[in-house]
């Protein structure tokens, strides 16, 4: 077996009908399809670095187990956390995932519970999270059938910076206009429930089943910034809960990061500004830049990174200790 060290992610581009040619400012090159999704993590994620370049993440996952997720996760034969870009340029779908229970009674191993940071965003950029205050789910089979369902749903206006929690259970849907790095559970389950007439299969039954007339979803209260250094270094946890935590990184001089509190846990870096390298031990540097995954493994429990001159990045991992689920509100 490999010695595991940082694994450097392939993108994975998945084309959608609602998505894009240009993925600018995260990807300079153009494509000849719409291009949705840029997956990092996923399963079927290849590693793009070093001896075990080709190897996807489901493989890993398998062979190394706790050595590459962690003691945190559930699970030791599955990588936890799939991490990705959205690229909407139309709305998507108004679709559901089940939560956990919902999953099993189906044969799914486990729910979709996600996030979305909002890198980017036009003035004007909404999303919609959950049903409006007293809409059944009886009401919303009605709206489908009667072509108007997005009326039913809860639209908030987004700008840079926000998190937002989707909880398994949750209606929601993106509009156009922004660029978000999603964190969920690796559960690829979704139930699209009304798409605009768009000649896609839904999957009402299934899906109305899953839905909750009630969710703990929203924009996460924002926390306070934590000044790193005297140097202009910054943290700030964006979101933690069951599944993930999510904290966000600018940094303009070289930081180290130290071990994890409570059990340990695979760490991913999305990175969606700027240049940096990653350091670890004996290890080969890294080099990673805007639009790169970097795979920490949980046996790498502590690393350095080198801004070139500047980085913006998102870090996900496991909770190892228990944390309270995320306060958020609707506007």
């Amino acid at each position: 077996m490999l010695k595991l060290y940082p694994l450097l992610m392939k993108p994975l581009f998945d084309p959608r009908p609602w998505g894009r040619f240009d993925l600018a400012p995260i990807y300079a090159q153009k494509f000849q399809e719409k291009i949705g999704e840029s997956w990092l993590t996923g399963d079927h994620c290849q590693v793009a670095n070093g001896p075990l370049a080709g190897k996807s993440l489901s493989e890993l996952a398998a062979e190394y187990r706790r050595l590459l997720v962690g003691e945190a996760p559930a699970d030791d034969r599955r990588f936890p956390l799939l991490l990705k870009f959205l690229f909407p340029e139309e709305k998507l779908s108004v679709q559901v995932h089940p939560d956990d229970s919902a999953a099993r009674e189906i044969g799914e191993p486990c729910g979709k519970t996600e996030c979305w940071y909002v890198a980017h965003a036009e003035p004007g950029a909404e999303i919609a999270l959950g049903l409006r205050p007293g809409v059944t789910r009886a009401e919303f089979e009605r709206s489908i059938h009667d072509q108007r369902a997005e009326q039913l749903l809860n639209w908030i206006h987004v700008s840079p910076g926000d998190m937002i929690y989707v909880a398994g259970g949750t209606v929601h849907t993106l509009g156009p206009g922004s660029i978000m790095v999603e964190t969920q559970q690796q559960s690829d389950t979704t139930f699209r429930l009304y798409d605009y007439g768009r000649p896609r299969e839904l999957h009402l039954e299934a899906g109305l089943r899953v839905i909750k007339e009630q969710v703990r979803s929203g924009k996460v209260r924002p926390q306070p910034i934590t000044k790193l250094d005297g140097n202009g270094n910054e943290r700030q946890l964006l979101v933690a809960g069951t599944y993930f935590a999510v904290e966000r990184f600018s940094l303009a001089r070289t930081q180290d990061f130290p071990p994890l509190q409570g059990k340990s846990s695979v760490q991913i870096l999305v990175a969606f500004d700027g240049v940096a390298r990653f350091e670890a031990g004996s290890y080969d540097a890294v080099g990673f830049r805007r639009g790169d995954g970097l795979v920490v493994p949980a046996s790498i429990d502590q690393f350095r990174i080198h801004p070139s001159p500047r980085i913006e990045f998102l870090r996900a991992f496991v909770p190892g200790t228990k944390v309270a689920e995320p306060e958020v509100f609707l506007e």
